[in-house]
């Protein structure tokens, strides 16, 4: 019997991940049937407990239910605990877990371009996709890693669930005049289509940007950067399928190979 996934979201329609794990599977000679499934903005847990009553082995969450997913599960993993979120769920013999592989899979795509580790990282946004990559990100042992958010004190209260002296909070207004190696956007603002209100004195030619979001076209956060002179401009989709393999892996017990997916993706996609 084919074991059957899927991926939860609101909305799901533009998901790659069916695709994604397609690949994964036929690559690894696993049997399984991924599918996209669209909850109601208030309906996450009773969708989820469908399908998983239905005999779905697991699935993958994502926006806006990562912090519902935490509530969900039964047992957490370690890094979906010190996260408050979660983005992959499956089931054993004690019941359901949550965890969360969106760090390791912003870790493990940004490393394959920039170095992490003595750097100066801002993180913008203090929603389920920031939780989900502190403590990778500070497992990297960055010199400085500030969080910004359009409220300070979201950001602050986030920053206060990790014990890291290189670790701070601060509103977006108060960036202007300081210098970073890398700034990574976790809001949501490129899904809307928006920019988010950044001083111009943030970009340099050496910064690295990094944008979750993904599309055939450069991000508003991306052409922002672009604008200010940063010449190194990364989307998501790399992190997409590196998180993809890591719950792949927690599924199946056998880690795909990412690279020859994310070119195929790239190539449908059109972009480089």
């Amino acid at each position: 019997m084919t074991d059957r996934y899927a991926v939860i979201g609101n909305p799901i329609a533009h998901s790659k991940s069916p695709a994604i794990h397609a690949a994964f599977a036929l690559q690894t000679g696993q049997k399984l049937n991924y599918t996209r499934l669209e909850a109601p903005l208030d309906g996450f847990s009773d969708c989820a407990a469908e399908f998983l009553a239905m005999g779905g082995k697991g699935c993958n969450v994502t926006v806006p239910f990562k912090e519902e997913a935490y509530r969900f599960a039964n047992r957490l993993s370690a890094r979906a605990e010190l996260a408050g979120a979660v983005n992959t769920l499956w089931l054993d013999d004690d019941g359901l877990v949550g965890d969360n592989t969106d760090g390791a899979g912003l870790c493990r795509d940004l490393l394959r371009h920039t170095e992490l580790r003595g750097k100066r990282i801002l993180l913008l946004g203090a929603g389920g996709a920031a939780r989900g990559v502190i403590a990778p990100l500070l497992a990297e042992k960055p010199a400085r890693l500030l969080l910004a958010n359009r409220s300070a004190d979201k950001a602050t209260q986030l920053a206060e669930r990790f014990s890291a002296a290189n670790l701070q909070a601060t509103g977006l207004d108060a960036l202007a005049g300081q210098a970073f190696d890398l700034v990574i956007n976790a809001t949501s603002a490129s899904l809307a289509g928006q920019q988010l209100p950044l001083p111009p004195s943030l970009w340099r030619l050496e910064t690295v940007a990094y944008d979750m979001m993904y599309g055939k076209e450069e991000t508003p956060f991306l052409a922002q950067a672009a604008a200010g002179g940063v010449a190194m401009r990364l989307d998501g989709l790399g992190m997409l399928v590196e998180q993809a393999a890591e719950a792949f892996y927690l599924w199946r017990g056998v880690r795909p190979e990412t690279q020859p997916v994310l070119t195929e993706l790239r190539a449908a996609l059109g972009t480089h």
